[in-house]
């Protein structure tokens, strides 16, 4: 093993200590671009953390902390006894060689697709359900509430000029100014201002792009189980869907290749998969971005929940490791704050923010300027961090009370793990019961739970339950689990025992 002067002269690391990004985020950036470069060979075994940390004079908690997330991500492997060695899985570079800059893509022009009638085609009540364990829910604490009114009333007191007429269908400058800075420091997004187009949330993000996919080739690759409403918005488009099955790695990027090679675009939620919570590996992730790059695809990043993660930082985005502007990151405030806010953002590549923003202000001009301006100050002024740091204790708290609830009374007919991420849970059933049986009878005691064998497409279904925990106090959750019990006991019971229930 080289010695620790020759190694950290090798790749020449330099800590800037009086920048304002923290230590171990430096030493994670470096030693992050010396593994996707190869300089650090997959196989590498790295220094011990005390040998880094005296190597460059910095606390061993700092090291701790690089090689940590290193580790969450999937750059690095640590054996019991022996150390920390790089990802001996890890694909060759994608550019074949050293880092470069950014190739922007030849900028790109489409039409308008017609939309199909939707009939009956979506069930937009279904959304709207308050009762536990539906999905997407929020909660905001007093203290945020107090805010939020204290900053709206700001804003109306001092209207200016620029909310009494049309503005920038990007959205205003001083709210993309602080969701890039913001991207950047949370999610390491490769950005700037200018690329940030503000939009109602996900959906019309993920709409928009859909508009703007060139017509020569509709083909698109979807994670099979899928997140219902991004399956439907391309059915609705005229998109052929090509779904690609979803293993404990993340989307099967070889299936996919084999499957549909010339796909125009592929929709991914790689952080924390709908619905399956199993984030997309590295090799993975490097794997699509070659296959993007050489067909001139383009890959939908939904990073839909990334700022709820419980076991350590948050994920860096697959659109950070894009050197090729392939990847469209879509991101969304609905679920950080609240879901009546209606803002979201997409960071577009350069060759196609023109058609998106054009696509954007057709659809409906620009967002409000009034709620951009309180989310522009509420994040200016650190509010926002410090509401989602208050927001993971409690939501870590009414995961782990809904995980050992269902434990203690559903363990004969349920498996659960607490997930690392997220604000919805799986929890797979036994016994061969029905998970569609089960949201039936648990809809009649008060309770929402989604069947997750109905979000496969071609894969084989797994019965499960996806249970969402983010906006249900826990006061209410073993109230709810216990509802949630008699509903499995009544499908549990031969068809001639069970009781008809009262409606409710």
């Amino acid at each position: 093993m080289k010695s620790r002067r020759s190694w950290a002269d090798l790749y020449a690391f330099e800590l800037i200590r009086e920048s304002d990004m923290p230590l171990f985020r430096q030493l994670y950036l470096q030693l992050r671009a010396a593994i996707l470069s190869r300089r650090l060979r997959p196989g590498t075994k790295l220094p011990s953390t005390r040998e880094l940390a005296a190597q460059f004079g910095v606390s061993r908690s700092a090291v701790v902390a690089a090689y940590e997330q290193l580790l969450a991500e999937g750059y690095t492997s640590g054996r019991h006894g022996s150390g920390t060695y790089i990802s001996p899985d890890l694909p060759e570079p994608i550019e074949g060689g050293p880092p470069r800059r950014r190739r922007p893509a030849a900028p790109v022009t489409s039409d308008a697709t017609q939309m199909q009638p939707l009939g009956d085609f979506v069930d937009v009540t279904v959304q709207s359900d308050q009762r536990p364990f539906n999905l997407g829910r929020t909660l905001i604490d007093d203290r945020t509430l107090e805010l939020w009114r204290k900053l709206s009333a700001r804003i109306f007191r001092s209207l200016d000029a620029s909310h009494f007429g049309y503005s920038d269908p990007r959205g205003t400058i001083e709210l993309r100014k602080v969701i890039c800075d913001y991207l950047q420091a949370a999610r390491a997004v490769k950005c700037d201002p200018e690329q940030i187009v503000v939009t109602a949330g996900t959906q019309q993000a993920i709409d928009i792009v859909i508009r703007i996919l060139p017509n020569r080739n509709r083909e698109v690759w979807v994670e099979d189980p899928v997140y219902p409403l991004t399956r439907q918005a391309l059915l609705a488009a005229g998109a052929t869907v090509h779904p690609i099955p979803v293993d404990g790695q993340g989307i099967d990027v070889g299936r996919g290749i084999r499957s549909a090679p010339n796909a125009c675009a592929v929709f991914v939620t790689p952080s924390h998969q709908f619905p399956t919570g199993v984030v997309l590996s590295m090799a993975r992730r490097l794997e699509l971005l070659a296959w993007a790059r050489k067909k001139n695809a383009w890959i939908v990043e939904d990073d839909y929940a990334s700022e709820f993660r419980y076991g350590g930082r948050p994920l860096a985005s697959l659109q950070g490791l894009d050197e090729g502007e392939r990847v469209i990151y879509i991101g969304t405030l609905n679920k950080a704050l609240f879901p009546g806010l209606r803002l979201g953002y997409a960071v577009i590549p350069h060759a196609l923010l023109r058609p998106f923003v054009a696509a954007r202000y057709l659809m409906d001009r620009q967002p409000s300027t009034l709620s951009q301006a309180v989310v522009a100050a509420f994040m200016d002024e650190g509010h926002f961090a410090t509401h989602i740091r208050r927001m993971r204790v409690l939501y870590k708290a009414q995961r782990d009370e809904l995980v050992a609830t269902l434990k203690r009374q559903l363990g004969a007919d349920l498996t659960v793990d607490a997930p690392d991420q997220g604000m919805h849970l799986v929890a797979f059933t036994r016994r061969g019961l029905s998970d569609v049986a089960i949201e039936r009878a648990g809809r009649q005691h008060g309770v929402v739970v989604r069947p997750m064998s109905r979000l496969y497409l071609a894969a084989a279904p797994r019965s499960a339950l996806v249970l969402g925990f983010s906006g249900h106090s826990r006061q209410t959750i073993a109230p709810a689990v216990e509802r949630l019990a008699q509903a499995i006991e009544m499908q549990s019971k031969p068809a001639g025992t069970r009781k008809a229930m009262p409606k409710r």
